[in-house]
């Protein structure tokens, strides 16, 4: 399972709310899509926003059907394999699923950009970054560990208040085990 029961819930209250608040059904939402004059994913959902008033998460949900990728949330090993090129940043990964999946009722979930943990929400998430190095961001502050820095500029959520970086996967060690339970208990 690639996502918590917290968050099936909200995708199918976006589902179930869109034809009550727009007015329009999903069938009908995906057509007007489909005449969007833009061809790259943010562009058609700042048109919906602009033209029709649709919000950013209603948006999202028309275009992915409208256009289907095929590397959805429902396909998380072709966005991981897409994500995660490089063999260095890979067992890097692992190591972290490995540490952080010994922890109970962990959901792993593959986006574009990154891996995330939950549990109920997001308490870490990972990824690549050049040169065969990984960034873990955690559900805690910056004085749980003195080699925690502050995030910049990520796409996770914004729950993940520091982040390491890793360029062994034998730093996912005693410590850094420690630190995702930690970030584990405050989810």
């Amino acid at each position: 399972m690639t996502l918590t029961e917290r968050q099936q819930k909200w995708f199918a209250s976006v589902q179930a709310s869109l034809e009550r608040d727009t007015g329009k059904t999903l069938e009908e939402w995906v057509a007007i899509a489909r005449t969007c004059p833009e061809t790259r994913p943010k562009a058609r959902a700042n048109w919906l926003r602009e033209q029709y008033g649709l919000g950013v998460n209603r948006a999202a949900h028309v275009l992915g059907v409208a256009f289907p990728s095929g590397e959805g949330w429902d396909q998380p090993e072709k966005l991981r394999n897409r994500l995660w090129t490089d063999p260095a940043s890979l067992k890097i990964l692992e190591a972290i699923e490995a540490a952080a999946g010994a922890l109970p009722d962990v959901v792993t979930g593959q986006r574009k950009g990154f891996t995330a943990f939950s549990r109920k929400v997001q308490f870490a998430a990972a990824r690549p970054l050049k040169g065969g190095l990984a960034v873990l961001g955690l559900a805690l502050t910056r004085d749980a560990d003195p080699r925690l820095d502050p995030p910049k500029n990520e796409g996770w959520s914004e729950r993940l208040k520091a982040k390491i970086v890793l360029d062994l996967p034998e730093q996912v060690d005693g410590r850094l085990r420690e630190l995702l339970r930690q970030a584990w208990e405050r989810s």
